[in-house]
Parts: C-alpha cells; structure tokens; sequence
C-alpha cells in the first residue's frame, strides 16, 4: 500500500510537468503575438486543460493495454497478472517508469526543449519492464502502432496542414491591410489556441489516469475490462487538477522557444497553426491514439513558417528539438532501467522510498538551476539571440555569467 500511494503521488507529479512543460504547445503563438497576455493565457490554458481532462478516456484505456504487457488479458485466467509478476514488482515497474518521464521533462524543460512528455513517460515504462521482465513485457505491438509510428507522422502531417493553411490564409487576405489583419487573427487566434488547449487535456492528462490505472489492476484494485466504460472518479479529478496546476505554473523556457526561437511568427501563422495542431490532436484523442502534443504543435508552427512567404525559420534550433525528440524514448528507459534495479536491490518498500527520495533531490536541483537564469512571464517574450540559440535571454545571460566564464 506504501508503494501504491508513493506511485500515485509521483503519477500526479508528472502529469504536474506534463502541464507546465506543454503549455507552450496551446498558448505560445498567442504570447509571442500579443494576442493574449502571458499570465492571462497560462490561466485560460490551466483552465481549459481541467475541463478536457473530464471528455474522454480512450487514451487512458491505451496506457492499459497498449504498453506493458502485466495482465493475462485471455483466455480462463484473463485479469490475472503474467506469469513471474506480482503486485509489487509490477507497482515498482510503473513507480520507475513514472520517474524516468518525469526527470526526462525537467531535463529537457531546463533547456527549453519541447520534447515529448508522452514519449518520456512511454520510455521510462519500456525501460523498467525490460529491466524487470525482459522484452517480452513489453507490447511491441501497442508501441509501434500506438506510439512509434504516429511519432514519425505527427510532425510530417503538421508541418504540411500548417503551411498550406498559413499559405491560404495570407493568399485569401492579401488585400487587406497588415494592421487590420494582425487585429483579427488575433482575435482567432484566442480561439484556436484555446482548442489547442481542450485537446491538451482530453489527451495528455488521460496518460496519467491510465498509469493510475494501471497500478490498480496490478493490485487488483480495478479490472482492465472496466478501464474503456470510464474511471473512478477521484483519478479523473485529481488527474485534471495536476495538469491544471502545471499548465497555469507556466513552463516559460518551453514557451519561449516556441513562441520566438522557431520562427517570429505573426498572428495569422499562429492561428493557422493552432487550429492545425487541434484538428489532429482532438482526431488522434478519439481514435485513442497517445500522440504527442509537442510533435503536433512544433510540426505546426514549422508549418507556419514554411507556408508564409519570406519568413525565416530557425533550423538549427528545430534540429535540437529532433535530436531530444529522437533520444526521448530511450534516454527516459535508461533513467527507468536505472531506477529499477536500485529498487529491485534495495527491496520492498524500502527501495520505493529511495527511489522516490533520488527523484525529489534530482527535480529539486534542476529546479534550482533554472531559478540561476531565469525565464518568466517577464522576459519570454524578450528578442530572441541568434548568435547563441539560447533560450536564456541575453540581457539574462550576460547579468548571471561572469566576464570569462565562457558563451552563453
């Protein structure tokens, strides 16, 4: 039971970073165009985020299922764990998967990398079902179809729905004037993007919800047939508060890289490319497809850069976003497979608890490192430094570093 409620605590800390460390993905095109406020739109984000964690639970019956393999699922033992599984060590599989996803957001997030959440959760679960079980408690097939091969279409799809929708709308609004135009689109923009955010919560706060839910059917708390009917509802709201209180917390270093280290995007891109992340972000939810926010709206906001004629993106920053986004999975199964066999020597409950001690002393350190140099409502619309790509402002940089200590 130790381990069971450790593991929801830590379950509804990362779907605390999943908030904050996607929010860029709704509200960092309206920052960087005005339309809204940056502490208004984290809000209206954190708000929308709790509201569309309660429309679906498609993705979260995924997570059973999709992922690791811990329960017969047929034949007269159907329900009951694999052979060589009992209760614990498949909590402590979970309990390091969820660690391994959570130190994979801080780490990325403290470089202003809009890596995948979703993959970093997926990657530490991979990684501690093959440290605990072998390959074969892994659902090879769940990963591939449900996981691997949206990865690659995401962002391809995005970019191209984003750029031909950025193309129209500049080639239908030709005559009307630059000014009247900014106005408007940033009127829509406050729309798109708060659809953005709805889908947000009905796809990523159910990824939590079915790692909880995942626990207790391996306790035997909760039957994996009954996950598609719906959920108990203290794990839908506690789930949909987590990513609320995360998203309105801001993760400002991610919106800043979105908002103004990509492309320096005007209102009609951004709302171009919030209604393209939301169309494919509400289709893959119904389809119980867990596709990466970050993948869609980075595909999309490219895209806005790609279909507006004689703007320029940044490539060498969308580079760093594809190498993080190419070692998510198996960095964060590293960090899984690690903090697993710590555990697995250690035992029982007391292993929960080192584990669980190593991941508050990590995060709060990385915590503290961002806090040297940091990027708040205040500076992350401030102009972006091409000579260093750095998501540190420059005037921030040059405050924090001393004379010598090398670039920024």
């Amino acid at each position: 039971m130790l381990i069971l409620v450790l593991l929801v605590i830590t379950a509804l800390g990362f779907d605390f970073t999943n908030g904050f460390h996607d929010t860029g993905n709704a509200m960092a095109t309206s920052i960087a165009t005005g339309a809204l406020k940056p502490k208004v739109a984290v809000g209206l984000s954190a708000i929308l985020n709790l509201v569309g964690a309660f429309l679906s639970v498609q993705v979260a019956a995924t997570i059973t299922k999709d992922v690791l393999k811990i329960q017969q699922t047929k034949g007269p033992n159907a329900g009951d764990l694999i052979s060589g599984l009992d209760g614990q060590k498949a909590l402590v599989i979970i309990f390091a998967g969820l660690i391994g996803g959570i130190l994979w957001n801080l780490f990325t997030w403290l470089f202003g990398l809009p890596s995948s959440s979703s993959h970093a959760l997926f990657g530490g679960l991979i990684g501690s079902g093959i440290a605990a079980i072998g390959t074969s408690g892994v659902n090879w097939d769940g990963i591939v179809n449900k996981v691997v091969l949206p990865a690659l279409l995401a962002p391809v799809i995005a970019i191209a729905v984003a750029a031909l929708g950025t193309w129209l709308v500049y080639r239908i609004t030709s005559a009307i004037a630059e000014s009247k135009k900014e106005s408007g689109f940033r009127a829509g923009q406050i729309a798109t993007a708060s659809l953005v955010s709805l889908a947000h919560g009905t796809g990523d706060a159910q990824k939590t919800m079915g790692v909880i839910a995942l626990a207790l059917i391996a306790t035997g708390h909760l039957s994996a047939g009954s996950v598609s009917e719906g959920l108990p509802i203290w794990i839908v709201f506690s789930c949909a508060l987590a990513i609320a209180l995360g998203t309105y917390i801001g993760g400002w270093r991610v919106i800043r890289t979105l908002g103004k280290g990509l492309v320096e995007i005007k209102a009609p891109q951004g709302m171009a490319a919030e209604a393209s992340s939301a169309a494919i972000i509400l289709t893959s939810s119904a389809a119980g497809m867990a596709l990466s926010t970050t993948h869609v709206a980075t595909g999309s906001i490219l895209g806005s850069g790609v279909g507006k004629p004689g703007a320029s993106v940044r490539w060498g920053v969308a580079g760093r976003m594809v190498v993080a986004w190419v070692t998510t999975l198996p960095l964060a199964g590293l960090v899984g497979a690690a903090t697993y066999g710590i555990a697995n020597v250690i035992g029982g409950a007391a292993g929960a608890i080192v584990i669980f001690v190593i991941l508050a002393v990590l995060s709060g350190f990385m915590y503290w490192r961002a806090q040297q140099q940091k990027v708040d409502s205040s500076n992350v619309n401030a102009e972006w430094d091409e000579t260093s790509n750095s998501v540190i402002p420059a005037e921030v940089a040059d405050d924090k570093i001393p004379a010598g200590a090398g670039s920024r």
